[in-house]
C-alpha cells in the first residue's frame, strides 16, 4: 500500500496555491469549449495532447477519490495537484 502525505512546503507558495486552484477544476468533466479552442488554435499540438491527456486523467482521478472512496475534497486536492505538477513537468520537458 502506498501513503503519501502532503504537498511538501517547499518551493513556491504561490506555485503551490495556484495547483491546488487549478486541481478544483478538476471536479468538472473535461470539454473544449470556444474560448480553449481558440487559445489552442495556434499552439504545439504535442502540448495540446498532453493536456487534453492531463484533464481526462485528473478529471478520472478526482471522481474516483471523492466520488467513488468518498475522500474529503481538500485531500483529493492535493492528490490531483501533485498529479497536475507532473502533467506541468512533462510540458516542460517537451
Amino acid at each position: 500500500k502506498r501513503r503519501q502525505g502532503s504537498i511538501t512546503k517547499a518551493g513556491s507558495v504561490h506555485a503551490r496555491r495556484l495547483l491546488v486552484e487549478a486541481a478544483h477544476h478538476s471536479r468538472h468533466k473535461p470539454a473544449v469549449g470556444d474560448g480553449l479552442a481558440h487559445r489552442q488554435h495556434a499552439q504545439d499540438p504535442r502540448v495540446i495532447e498532453i493536456s487534453w491527456r492531463a484533464q481526462r486523467r485528473l478529471h478520472q482521478r478526482w471522481r474516483e477519490l471523492h466520488t467513488l472512496r468518498g475522500k474529503r475534497s481538500t485531500v483529493t486536492a492535493i492528490a490531483v495537484a501533485r498529479e497536475l505538477s507532473h502533467f506541468c513537468w512533462e510540458i516542460t520537458r517537451t
